[in-house]
């Protein structure tokens, strides 16, 4: 059997420990060296040329994010991040990701023996990902801002004035996204080329809580639309999107002309919260055949089903092709079932959703 290779930069020397005993618990990994900061990293990789790297965000002599740049510049590879859950930590950890990052793995900040030890199969899981996931080092430049907030407001300000509140029809377009790994890049892609007049838009994307109003945030500065982390009760309004809490799941629903945000804190589905089927599914009985569903790069095949039922209901369905995903593991289930009308590269989704809607009109 051929072993994932794995090399673990760290500057806690009991992390490094905990990562090594957990990783190479897996009979398919094997942990082949470990560094404590990037230059010892830099010459490891060198001699040991692993298949992974797991990275820490702060560290001596420079820091993971200058680190990552430099690697995904001279030697691209799979890295998995290790970042705090604190807000500092959710920015450079969607920072690294944005730089090329597959993925990241939390790091606690007390009792970090015990709680990295808890999460023993997420890391062994995110880590095999990372060796079977395409590097796609696009985000090397920085987040362009919108081109001015005034602008934002102005288009917002007509928008609200051509389509009321009060006569909002039941034939409203919805637009539904869901992604896992990989997608806190392909959303952006997507919502950096959505007008602001698009329909209302809802997004499931598997983060953690800690994370998801810092991915919010980005998002609001990149896209035309109004991006925010979804609330309960919130109005679902065109030229705005609502990402999902990371501990939440997030329907549809509908009271007469209107559609409304629920966040439920059910189980978990599909081991997710939020999930992307419990989206879909309350998207496919808010909206029907008024929806678009799209899904993107994720491991595993939450949303696949439930862009199914979507596509029964008679909702336009769009599935990221395995070329330009991360991981083609949502999106391919999504294709065996026969759920998607059409299968895309990330670079066109925005372009099809906008013309789906024009052919609606």
């Amino acid at each position: 059997m051929k072993k994932i290779k794995v090399l673990i930069v760290d500057d806690s020397a009991l992390v490094r420990q905990m990562l090594t005993e957990i990783l190479n618990s897996a009979p398919d990994i094997e942990v082949i060296g470990v560094a404590h900061d990037p230059i010892m990293a830099r010459d490891k990789i060198k001699a040991l040329n692993p298949d992974v790297l797991t990275l820490d965000v702060e560290m001596p002599k420079m820091d993971g994010i200058s680190f990552l740049r430099n690697v995904m510049r001279l030697r691209p590879m799979p890295v998995v991040m290790i970042s705090s859950l604190t807000q500092e930590g959710a920015d450079i950890a969607l920072e690294a990701l944005s730089i090329g990052a597959v993925d990241y793995i939390s790091k606690p900040k007390i009792d970090v023996a015990h709680e990295l030890a808890t999460y023993a199969e997420e890391i062994i899981a995110k880590v095999k990902v990372a060796a079977q996931a395409k590097v796609l080092p696009s985000g090397l430049e920085e987040i362009p801002s919108k081109p001015a907030s005034a602008k934002k407001t102005e288009a917002l300000g007509k928008l609200r004035k051509k389509i009321p509140v009060s006569r909002l029809k039941t034939t409203e377009k919805i637009v539904a996204i869901g992604a896992s790994t990989g997608g806190t890049e392909a959303i952006k892609e997507i919502l950096m080329n959505m007008r602001p007049d698009s329909p209302g838009t809802v997004i499931a994307q598997h983060i953690p809580r800690a994370f998801s109003a810092a991915f919010a945030k980005r998002m609001d500065s990149i896209s035309p639309m109004a991006v925010c982390e979804a609330e309960d009760g919130q109005h679902v309004l065109p030229g705005h999107a609502y990402i999902a809490p990371g501990d939440r799941h997030l329907l549809l629903v509908r009271n007469g002309a209107r559609y409304y945000i629920k966040l439920d804190d059910g189980e978990l589905c599909n081991r997710h919260k939020p999930s992307v089927d419990v989206m879909f599914r309350s998207v496919e009985e808010a909206a029907g055949k008024n929806a678009i569903g799209i899904l993107l790069t994720g491991m595993g095949a939450d949303g696949a089903l439930g862009l199914k039922e979507m596509n029964e209901t008679g909702s336009k369905t769009i599935a990221q092709n395995e070329n330009t995903s991360v991981v083609w593991g949502m999106p391919g289930e999504a294709v065996k079932l026969g759920a998607a009308d059409y299968v895309l590269p990330l670079n066109q989704i925005a372009k099809k959703i906008e013309s789906l809607i024009s052919e609606e009109k």
